[in-house]
């Protein structure tokens, strides 16, 4: 099978998590993706994921194995005479270029966009950061946490209403992102495809953020007004909330009042079919009113049950629920094995390990997880063999400290 992006090479010059992320998927759909490392490798190779309570033996950052898989890595020191025009070099003959370097680094490294399509006219130059090359905040340094979570709105929306905003987990703005990263990318090659000329491709964690919550934009920018913090305890629905079963564990349902069938379903699978023709909830807005006496009713007839029970039950009516689910219940899921969304990779070292693979497929096309990440500087001189750089231009290299 054919792969997407195969013959497309990749030179990314970036770290942490985001744009890395995007330029796996990209490794992942066929595309040579060249990873620029600084002597000692991206600073997320040091971020262990037990420093969040995990405990597992694999000796290398199981995270950075997800999120840089499949590429091939070269170490540059960019502060070094010839770092700057070692990159330049490989960014002529790269079909994307991406980078997450602040906007004062890629200037002093000649690594801007106007440097990159200078060089190569017909490249995709995709610049990922915080906040945005222009603007107040462009020099603002900004992980997920900050920029995609605080600055754009969705911490604010979560959590009870007299409660500190709380805290989110590393990574997901990341990862929203990365696909945003893709698609944008994605969209630029077809538009050089068309057009035979370069594109400059912008995102930012903010603006991914942003987008995540677009319902609530669209609602504020038309009221010019924030929404108040939901309680569970007195939900826009009783049906649009979370139960606790007997057994400690959480169900949601997700169920508008007003979709047909829903409120006679519900109240038929909970034994009481007679609230359905109460007078007190006959409409919806009699229905909105009460939310805080339904969800009251509601509550103790779910810790009746184990969630087992209630699962059984709401499949049945053909309710809109899910479980609260741990990260392992959702490994072990067998809806996760048969839709294909964990991977086994080989390490050429440590042997055998899971990756979670690509989030889409592309049925009958050549795409998933394709090999381990690199160590850092793996390929460094199969890379400048490749180029043409040896001899008198190595040893200068290597003087000079640029190699690491």
């Amino acid at each position: 099978m054919a792969a997407p992006l195969d013959g497309i090479r990749v030179l990314e010059v970036a770290n942490w998590l985001a744009a890395p992320a995007a330029t796996a998927l990209m490794a992942d759909m066929g595309a040579d993706v060249i990873k620029v490392e600084p002597p000692g490798g991206d600073i997320f190779r040091q971020f262990q994921l037990r420093s969040l309570g995990y405990e597992y033996d694999f000796p290398t950052n199981y995270g950075f194995q997800t999120d840089n898989r499949g590429k091939r890595s070269i170490t540059v020191a960019l502060d070094r005479p010839g770092g700057p025009e070692l990159v330049r070099e490989m960014a002529k003959t790269a079909d994307i270029f991406v980078t997450n370097l602040v906007q004062d680094r890629r200037v002093r490294y000649g690594l801007t966009y106007e440097d990159v399509a200078a060089i190569n006219p017909k490249g995709i130059y995709v610049s990922f950061s915080g906040y945005g090359t222009r603007g107040p905040d462009a020099e603002r340094s900004g992980f997920d946490f900050a920029a995609f979570w605080a600055a754009s709105g969705i911490m604010g929306l979560l959590g009870e209403p007299d409660a500190p905003p709380p805290l989110c987990r590393g990574g997901q703005g990341d990862h929203t992102t990365a696909l945003n990263i893709l698609a944008a990318t994605l969209g630029a090659l077809r538009l050089r495809d068309k057009t035979g000329e370069g594109q400059h491709v912008e995102t930012t964690l903010q603006a991914s953020g942003m987008w995540t919550i677009a319902g609530d934009f669209s609602a504020a920018l038309a009221a010019r007004s924030n929404a108040p913090r939901i309680t569970r305890k007195s939900p826009t629905s009783p049906l649009w909330n979370t139960y606790r079963c007997s057994d400690g564990h959480w169900i949601l349902m997700v169920m508008p009042v007003p979709f047909p069938g829903y409120w006679p379903r519900f109240c038929a699978m909970v034994g009481h079919p007679e609230w359905a023709t109460d007078p007190r909830w006959d409409t919806l807005a009699k229905i909105r009113e009460q939310t805080t006496e339904i969800t009251a009713m509601i509550e103790p007839i779910f810790a009746e049950h184990p969630k087992a029970y209630w699962a059984a039950r709401m499949d049945e009516a053909k309710l809109i629920w899910a479980p609260v689910a741990t990260v392992m219940e959702v490994i072990d899921n067998p809806q996760i094995k048969e839709m294909g969304w964990i991977a086994e990779l080989e390490h050429p070292e440590y042997g055998p390990f899971q990756v979670l693979d690509t989030p889409f497929h592309i049925y009958g096309s050549d795409v998933g997880a394709r090999g381990p990440a690199p160590e850092p500087g793996q390929h460094t001189f199969d890379l400048l063999a490749e180029f043409g750089i040896e001899g008198d231009a190595l040893n200068e290299l290597a003087t000079n400290g640029v190699l690491g």
